[in-house]
């Protein structure tokens, strides 16, 4: 990057190296582990059996286990793993088992670790054998022998060597009395001294716990571990076979050779430097084989092998998928417990007596409103007595259990008694009905549907695979149907044995899914009165403490002005435009826009604003132009502090400073805004014009740095970033432990063997210490243009140094300190091979050994550990750590839909004309694919350099002009096909239109300039259009999606490191700004400014050579001139602040910020990477939905009223058919839920979308507590709406058919008046007898005759299973006679010979109030108004059967 600086513009090299190191190293690189991840996950659920299960303990480890008692039953009983097994006194084996000496030993340890850790070089004249550090090694090994003796011999060899543990202890106390040999000391064996550092983990139990969560299942890593070690004892041999023969090569000459190199190239550091001296060897015919065969290596190690390995990590950090739930409900409990308390500053008040402010009333209470009595006080005068009666009736049913009662029968009995009275007195008759109605419909509803479910009235029909909806609306049917017990007797009669085994088996299944139910509610209800007791808290505190709420304890609670500093702090934009109507919220055209600005108050945006103003003016500060002499960087700090002055003094008088609910003070935010503010305020007010080196006022110059910090405070998704990376600090600590117990180990072993070991004298051709003396030449070389004049016999220009015997300059071994840097530095695989070549060199070939184990352990494992213990911690406060496979699906089923869009395609022309073939042929599948092939065709254009003195170059452009009029006609013929606004509405359409502008553009300067500029313009847009290929293909368009969206979601992190690299640039421009240059320190990378100082650390975030820059900014007298009046005259470092500052910054940026983002990346691919087996919802299911959307939104606006979701589920097919003959309930149900969460509205495209997405799930299994009582309580509500709706339609059916029943009895009666009054007014003659006793008869004849058709149709109607015409086709059957029509109803016969009795008696009688009388008795519509109360009564006697034909039709309808 450097020499394109030089070589290009400024500007051009730090974009390209920049975005090419963002994409490829942060974001393509990490989407591999992702992958790894994803398929590790699958291999390892289709070989958990090969694996084993992860909690497995073994016997020995166990000190509780089952026993079966005497009665068959099961109980705990505690075994003593340390029972006595050996012939020591009773004495011996109670002390050994006690904790005293348990924890003498484990001081002993540590004491043993500090000795060791306290050795040093003392020179090469000090006599090493027999010092002090060997005589303390001596009595620490006699003691730890004779620890392992008495272990031994209390426990027995058995029982001792039983515990993998003391295995572990006999090992370490065998290699260390071998060690303490004098022949044998610093030697190999050390090892064993510096490893009892491990048995220090026994004293944290979180420490050992952890552990053995990570390296317990030994299986998996140890397999990889051997994995890799085969993988590189084989390629090593493999090359070795290959380049053994080549000259001047020695990298592959033997075996150790071939090994280290090929190990080298595992861990990146100098890979390039193998292959091009391999490369130059072998000449250039073999060059490219050669190349590709190191390259695929690399890949294959850095990408994947590695990945494999934090795959690992993660599988062991993963929970088992029955103790998630477990832990779901403990972390609901544990957090509905915490937030029942107050904060210990709210709670302080708590400790002080009450003094609430009283009233005083100077006259009677009937003259003036008695003011409102407080709760608080009111609770003492509540009588016990009601107390325990009402705890009596919450704990009757577990009476021996409860807290109430006094564990006598008689109690207990009279308790009891009185329960039963109480309840008699509460529940009355009314009430009861009620309950028993509402019970034996919901039964019968259930006993219908499970009747449906188990009978054949589907039989006949073609077999269909039925669809994910109506699998899963049968499977909530039938839990429910089992859940309330509808499993009658009728139903289970005639199955067989195993039928009710199995109905028997789901029924407890579903009663323990209740007892779920209950527990999941149980835990809601205790976070609901958690809250209500804090509130309840606050409301006593502020009753009866005057000063509690009080900012400052000065300003009133409802005071003016507190109220107006209130509305200042609070106001906040809000454009949420809510339907005044519907109460929904109406989507606005810059809603994103409206978003971002109500992200925050006004007065936070003001401070937003104003700090970064500030930042960029400490951008222009520098050791040159410092703020203290220059007045114009002065006005900007003036502005921040009085900005800042007057929030903090806003906030305070609106919140409180400390002792209020809603305090400045309340977390680690406002502690770090009052400190920033306190340190401004300081350095405002001292302005020091003179700023000594390591003084205390360059110290407030260093922590005015952190004034970007300030923006974490004020934006809430900032503050979620950090508590995203402080909430797993305790994880991330005990791994730090981990590195750094190991980086003791190495040290320990490394001071003992390699301590003034690595010294050489800087004069190549001096050998021994005591040769090193004098002075001597070297030559440097310098440019021919100088034109220097050299003495005679030189040949280079020079000068003379004196000798020094010294160590390298950037490592040694001298002391644990100094060698915990080094591994350090190489832990993070930056200069490592540099310490294993010097190693080699003057100390031996055997000891490489020991600097390719601590990297293998280091970067393998350690550092493999900390990427999977980020991950894991971001996962767990996501929420997605304790998630099942099941909702960790339905979790990115809900992210996936909420990315999923609607086609932006318009609909095919409904001609059959030009622009209709248009569009057949741009949307046909060969159509797309020779464009993508033109794509790539045009791509592979820039594998030649475009210049434009080369020939060649012209004919290239000449091809990519075609190509472009040939994208320009593509377009063309899409705008036909689908009209320039249909085109439009796709994003795919705008970008391809935007590059084929860019082409068009560039054709046109290309034939009119013909320069270098319009050729890097060609080149650029065919760059542009290579990116288009990417949505055209499903895998390819997967990956960029996981991109994409991880940028999105990664923004804020990205913001936090930059912020955080801000604060480390200006600090180091105060610490390391007039540093002289060095190996690495130089024009292009230095802390001069603000700008160089973020390219700097940029550099250090990728690793590039972090250490030798640190090196650099360490440099101390004599090698720099020192200036103690101010630090802008001295050209030193800082060794101290150079240590702190670059391994802080390296440790948060690349150890845990970069880790991040790999987290979100694996987070978002499983998004989008999901198998047919796996996803709940696939990718042709979406798209088909997408494409039914297209369908009933014709207007293309994204929203559907809410009657089209009718058509629109009807259209659909596959996976998300809805049969209407099938599951019409199920159609019924997902329609009136539009309806109702909508309020009868338009709908999204999400809206209809989430709505099948939880009809396609098993909500049992996928969904989250909180959400599965809530989506439980919407299913049951519209299930008992849609019940309720369609017994009301039944009902009103019934009536119409009743009113219809009575309209055609009119008529019927009507039509018998006319005929009888013409055969009446043909023969009829006056009266001559009249009679009134014969005229009752036949009325009583007459009524029992009509009476009887009557009342059956009447219950014909009133009878659901019954037709409407089976009435008068039955009564005809009987009669059997001839029939007359009336209209389109059909006479009954019965009537006929009433009319013949009719006449005859009006014939003898003159009987025209007979005839009357017996119209009104055959007239339905006198008892009209009493149909309602026959369908009362019917419907009540039916809730007294359980009738299965009855709900059948019930159903039906």
């Amino acid at each position: 990057m450097y020499r394109a600086i030089d070589s290009f513009p400024r500007w051009r090299s730090y974009f390209y190296f920049i975005t090419l190191i963002f994409f490829l190293a942060w974001l393509v690189k990490n989407v591999f582990i992702a992958v790894i991840i994803e398929t590790f996950a699958e291999i390892r659920v289709q070989f958990q059996q090969m694996w084993g299960s992860r909690s497995s303990t073994t016997s020995t480890a166990t000190t509780q286990m089952f026993h079966e008692d005497a009665a068959g039953g099961w109980q705990l009983v505690a075994v003593d793993v340390n029972k006595p097994q050996g012939r020591a006194p009773a004495c011996l084996q109670k002390m050994m088992r006690s904790s005293v000496f348990h924890m003498f030993i484990l001081s002993m340890v540590a004491v043993d670790v500090i000795v060791a850790a306290s050795n040093y070089y003392k020179g090469e004249n000090f006599k090493r054998q027999y010092d002090e550090f060997y005589l303390a090694e001596v009595a620490f090994t006699v003691l730890f022998d004779l620890e392992a003796l008495l272990k031994i011999w209390c426990l027995g060899f058995t029982g001792y060597i039983s515990s993998s543990l003391h295995k572990f202890e006999l090992l370490l106390v065998i290699g260390t009395t071998l060690h303490i040999y004098p022949d044998l000391y610093h030697s190999q064996f050390t090892y064993f001294q510096v490893l009892r550092v491990v048995r220090l983990i026994k004293i944290s139990p979180a420490l050992e716990d952890f552990v053995y969560k990570i390296f317990g299942p030994g299986k998996k890593l140890g397999s990889l571990v051997v994995f890799t070690a085969s993988l590189l004892i084989v390629m090593s041999a493999i090359s070795l076979q290959m380049f053994c023969f080549v000259e001047e090569l020695d990298r592959f000459t033997t075996f150790p050779r071939a090994f280290m190199s090929m190990f080298q190239i595992l861990t990146q550091e100098g890979w390039v430097d193998v292959m091009d001296q391999t490369l130059n060897a072998v000449g250039h015919m073999w060059a490219p084989v050669v190349a590709i065969y190191f390259i695929l290596y690399h890949l294959f190690a850095t990408l994947i092998l590695l990945s494999l390995f934090v795959a690992v990590i993660l599988d062991n950090l993963e929970l088992d998928e029955d103790l998630k739930k477990l832990k779901q409900l403990k972390q609901s409990e544990a957090n509905a417990d915490t937030k029942e308390k107050l904060p210990l500053r709210l709670r302080i008040f708590e400790k002080f007596p009450n003094r609430p402010q009283m009233v005083k009333i100077s006259k009677l209470p009937s003259d003036f409103t008695v003011p409102k009595i407080r709760e608080s006080f009111m609770k003492q005068f509540i009588d016990r007595q009601q107390q325990d009666t009402s705890c009596l009736l919450r704990r009757l049913p577990s009476a021996s259990s409860s807290s109430c009662d006094h564990s006598k029968r008689s109690a207990i009995e009279e308790n009891k008694y009185i329960d039963q009275k109480l309840r008699k007195s509460v529940f009355s008759i009314r009430a009861r009905n009620l309950l028993e109605k509402e019970t034996a419909i919901n039964k019968i509803l259930r006993a219908c549907t499970r009747q449906r479910m188990l009978s054949g009235s589907f039989e006949g029909q073609p077999a269909k695979e039925r669809s994910i909806l109506s699998v899963q609306h049968h499977i909530r049917q039938e839990r429910r149907s089992l859940r309330h017990g509808s499993n009658s007797q009728r139903i289970s009669r005639g199955k067989s044995l195993e039928t009710l085994t199995q109905d028997h088996s789901n029924t407890v299944r579903y009663r323990n899914a209740q007892r779920e139910d209950s527990e999941i509610k149980m835990i809601q209800e205790k976070k609901e009165q958690a809250e209500m007791k804090r509130k309840v808290q606050e409301e006593e505190l502020r009753e009866n403490h005057p000063y509690f709420d009080k900012p400052l304890f000065i300003v009133g609670r409802e005071h003016r002005f507190r109220n107006f500093c209130r509305v200042v702090v609070r106001a906040r934009f809000n454009a949420s435009k809510t339907d005044p109507v519907t109460g929904a919220v109406k989507n606005t055209k810059y809603h994103q826009l409206y978003d971002l600005l109500g992200l925050v108050t006004y007065l936070d945006w003001v401070m937003i604003i104003v700090t970064i103003c500030s930042c960029i003016s400490m951008m222009f500060e520098s050791p040159f132009r410092r703020v203290m002499h220059a007045p114009t960087l002065q006005i900007a700090e003036y502005v921040f502090v009085i900005f800042m002055s007057i929030e903090l003094n806003l906030k305070i008088m609106a919140d409180g400073l400390f002792f209020t609910p809603t305090a400045v003070i309340r977390d680690f935010g406002g502690v770090m805004d009052i400190f920033i503010y306190l340190v401004s305020l300081i350095f405002l007010c001292w302005m020091p014009q003179n700023v000594p080196a390591k003084s205390g006022a360059q110290l407030l110059m260093v922590l005015r740095c952190l004034r970007p910090l300030r923006i974490f405070k004020l934006v809430p998704q900032m503050r979620k970033v950090v508590r995203e990376l402080f909430s797993g600090f305790k994880e991330i600590f005990l791994v730090s432990i981990l590195l750094l117990t190991l980086m003791l180990v190495f040290a320990s072993f490394g001071v003992q063997l390699f301590a003034g070991k690595l010294a050489k004298c800087n004069d190549p051709h001096i050998i021994s210490r005591e040769d090193c003396h004098g002075i001597f030449r070297i030559n440097v070389s310098v440019s021919k243009n100088l034109n220097l004049k050299l003495r005679p016999g030189e040949k280079k220009p020079g000068f003379w140094v004196p000798r020094v015997w010294a160590n390298p300059r950037n490592f040694n071994f001298d002391n644990v300190g100094n060698a915990m840097l080094a591994l350090f530095e190489v832990l993070s695989l930056k200069g490592w091979v540099e310490v294993r070549d010097v190693i080699i060199h003057r100390v031996g070939p055997i000891h490489g050994i020991y600097i390719h184990v601590f990297v293998f352990l280091g970067c393998m494992i350690g550092l493999t550990l900390f990427v999977g213990v980020v991950i894991a911690n971001f996962n767990e406060n996501k929420g997605t750590a304790l998630l099942t496979v099941d909702q960790r699906r339905w979790e990115d089923l809900k992210s996936r839909l909420k990315i999923a869009q609607p086609l932006h395609l318009p609909p095919r022309p409904d001609n059959d004309g030009f622009r209709a073939k248009m569009y057949d042929i741009t949307q046909h599948p060969f159509f797309k694919r020779t464009i993508a092939v033109l794509v790539l065709a045009q791509s592979v254009l820039l594998s030649v350099k475009w210049d434009a003195a080369d020939p060649v170059t012209v004919p290239l452009a000449t091809m990519s002009v075609v190509f472009t009029f040939i994208f320009v006609l593509e377009v063309t013929m899409k705008i036909i096909a689908m009209s320039p606004s249909g085109f439009w509405q796709s994003r795919r359409n705008r970008y391809d239109l935007l590059v084929t502008s860019l082409g068009v553009i560039w054709v046109i300067l290309h034939f009119a300039l013909l320069n270098a500029y319009t050729y890097m313009m060609g080149a650029c847009v065919i760059v542009f259009r290579f990116f288009s290929i990417c949505g055209k293909h499903v895998t390819l368009k997967m990956l960029l999606l996981t991109v994409v969206v991880s940028m999105y979601k990664s923004f804020f992190i990205i913001v936090g490191m930059f912020l955080l690299l801000l604060c480390y640039a200006f600090a180091g421009v105060v610490l390391f700004g007039t540093v002289k240059y060095g190996e690495n320190i130089n024009r292009h990378a230095n802390f001069s400014s603000a700008g160089k100082a973020i390219t700097v650390l940029f550099r250090i975030v990728t690793g590039e050579d972090w250490n030798k820059i640190m090196h650099d900014c360490m440099v101390q007298p004599p090698f720099c001139t020192p200036d103690n009046s101010t630090y802008w005259k001295t050209d030193c470092g800082n060794y101290a602040g150079a240590l702190m500052y670059f391994c802080s910054f390296y440790v948060i940026i690349a150890y845990i910020m970069l880790n991040l983002l790999v987290a979100i990346i694996v987070e978002n691919f499983s998004l989008f990477y999901s198998t047919e087996e796996d996803q709940l919802l696939s990718y042709n299911d979406l798209r088909h939905f997408q494409i039914i959307w297209n369908m009933v939104d014709d207007k293309r606006e994204g929203v559907i009223p809410t009657f089209r979701v009718k058509f629109l589920l009807r259209l659909l097919r596959g996976r998300l058919e809805v049969d209407l003959d099938k599951d019409k309930l199920l159609f019924k149900h997902m329609c009136y839920e539009m309806e109702r969460l909508h309020n009868g509205g338009d709908v999204t495209f999400h809206d209809v979308l989430s709505m099948l997405s939880y009809r396609s799930v098993d909500i049992r299994k996928s969904l989250q507590l909180e959400e599965l009582l809530a989506r439980e309580q919407l299913e049951y509500t519209i299930e008992e709406e849609v019940a309720k709706q369609t017994i009301r339609m039944w009902l009103k059916k019934c009536l119409k058919r009743i009113r219809a029943k009575q309209q055609q009895s009119c008529s019927i009666i009507h039509s018998l008046r006319e005929s009888q009054q013409q055969e009446l007014s043909r023969f009829l003659n006056p009266p001559s007898i009249e009679t009134t006793q014969p005229s009752e008869d036949m009325n009583a004849i007459n009524q029992d005759n009509c009476a009887q058709p009557e009342t059956s149709s009447q219950q014909q109607l009133l009878s659901p299973t019954l037709s409407d015409r089976g009435g008068y086709r039955h009564d005809s059957g009987d009669a059997g006679k001839p029939q007359r029509k009336f209209g389109q109803w059909r006479l009954p016969s019965a009537p006929k010979p009433i009319s013949h009795s009719v006449s005859s008696v009006n014939l003898r009688f003159g009987g025209r109030s007979t005839m009357k009388s017996v119209v009104c008795k055959m007239n339905p519509m006198s008892d009209a108004a009493s149909c309602g109360s026959e369908v009362k009564k019917w419907w009540t006697r039916q809730l007294t059967v359980e009738s299965d034909e009855s709900g059948e039709d019930l159903l039906d309808i």
